[in-house]
């Protein structure tokens, strides 16, 4: 998991900003921050909060816009998703 810090505003483009809410948050993953919106921009993201789950060969495979809450039927889904990704057998193209 990575999540990907796309800032709307300039205090947001503020790395120790972003690590206080990581911290406040207890969030226990890298973080990347996307200050110029490329990744955004490559992904053709249009909404915040957007997860993406990518499988085994590196696609995306589902997409989920809006938050995500554990106990709630978004988390139940989620954690379904990953679970059901990460028993399945990779069967990626040949490059």
């Amino acid at each position: 998991m990575i999540g990907v810090h796309s800032p709307e505003f300039g205090f947001e483009k503020k790395r120790d900003g972003l690590e206080a809410e990581v911290k406040r948050n207890d969030l226990r993953y890298p973080q990347y921050v996307d200050t110029d919106h490329a990744y955004w921009r490559a992904l053709l993201t249009q909404y915040w909060p957007t997860m993406y789950l990518v499988d085994k060969c590196g696609q995306i495979r589902i997409t989920h816009v809006g938050e995500i809450h554990a106990g709630e039927k978004s988390g139940d889904d989620v954690e379904a998703a990953i679970e059901s990704l990460l028993t399945e057998a990779p069967t990626c193209p040949a490059s």
